[in-house]
């Protein structure tokens, strides 16, 4: 089961495999063996307990890391708290290390409150998927389970500045040019984020 994993000099933290959306350009949809961006290498068994996790992050010399990132094949967000959890015991042990979370921005749809204020003195950064630049077309790419997921995305962006130093939102560049820009104005302008054009990456 892997729970940590190297990638481009960060350690990335897998913890769970539960996800509200199912975007088409998921790498949950890729079947190439061999990889750790396929299912077979990064779907859990089960979730780690928190125990498990922090264990896992402290196997590994973090000194040699940039950041550490809590991803997971699913939404980070479904372990909000237990995230929180390892973050606090890591702060109490001295450990100092950047700290990143990459979501797709429904952890108030998700925990039915306003969990903005968790990430106050945890996180160094969060990056949101913002994908598209309107919630019908939101709609259609992710896939969401809850209904107006895309405007609660946005709100949680804006109200997390507040709290988080960098607030990244981001596209992948598999979508129209005139939509990149068309993000990165709603990105810059309306929530007053940090915009990134991320690359499609292959099965």
């Amino acid at each position: 089961m892997t729970i940590t994993y190297e990638y481009e000099g960060a350690l990335y933290v897998n913890l769970t495999n539960r996800c509200n959306c199912a975007c088409e350009f998921c790498l949950r949809q890729g079947k190439a063996q061999g990889s750790i961006y396929t299912e077979d290498s990064l779907w859990l068994e089960r979730e780690p307990t928190r125990e498990e996790i922090l264990a896992s992050i402290e196997s590994w010399d973090l000194s040699k890391f940039r950041q550490l990132v809590f991803c997971g094949f699913g939404e980070p967000a479904y372990r909000l708290e237990d995230i929180c959890w390892v973050i606090d015991r890591m702060k109490e042990r001295g450990t100092k290390i950047r700290t990143r979370m990459n979501t797709n921005g429904t952890a108030n749809l998700i925990h039915g409150r306003d969990t903005c204020p968790d990430f106050a003195g945890r996180f160094d950064e969060v990056s949101i998927s913002l994908n598209t630049d309107t919630a019908e077309k939101y709609d259609a790419l992710c896939h969401p389970v809850q209904t107006g997921a895309y405007e609660a995305m946005k709100s949680f962006a804006k109200k997390l500045r507040q709290y988080v130093p960098t607030v990244m939102m981001t596209v992948v560049d598999t979508i129209p040019k005139e939509e990149i820009e068309n993000c990165r104005k709603i990105c810059e302008e309306e929530i007053g984020a940090v915009y990134r054009v991320r690359e499609y990456i292959e099965d």
